[in-house]
């Protein structure tokens, strides 16, 4: 039987794994995803100045409906900051997990909303 914490370690390294080589700069910010058993969260980083331009999560919007109508909502709330900060691409950063479900549902909503990546 896998723990929840072999999950949560296997997770962190993929992440580490796909941090080398995935970095955002102020023109071309990384658009990081986590994901947990509530909420989605989604921020706009530059890692080069070391801060966080925009970010927003279903905490935030107060969205109703399930997981993956918040995370459409999610998505076009990061885009719609992203273009108030003056940032049309970004670099996606999953954050180690699949690129399916919640995950994709809001990237796919970032896109609709004018984000290219």
């Amino acid at each position: 039987m896998i723990k929840q914490t072999d999950r949560k370690v296997n997770r962190l390294k993929r992440h580490k794994r796909v941090r080398i080589h995935v970095s955002g700069t102020k023109e071309r910010p990384r658009l990081a995803v986590f994901r947990s058993l509530n909420h989605v969260y989604a921020q706009l980083i530059d890692d080069d100045g070391s801060r966080t331009l925009a970010a927003a999560s279903t905490v935030g919007l107060k969205a109703k409906g399930n997981g993956m109508a918040e995370a459409i909502e999610v998505g076009k709330a990061i885009a719609a900051k992203a273009k108030a900060a003056g940032v049309s691409n970004v670099v996606f950063d999953r954050g180690g997990f699949l690129y399916h479900g919640r995950i994709k549902a809001l990237a796919d909503a970032a896109r609709e909303a004018g984000l290219e990546f």
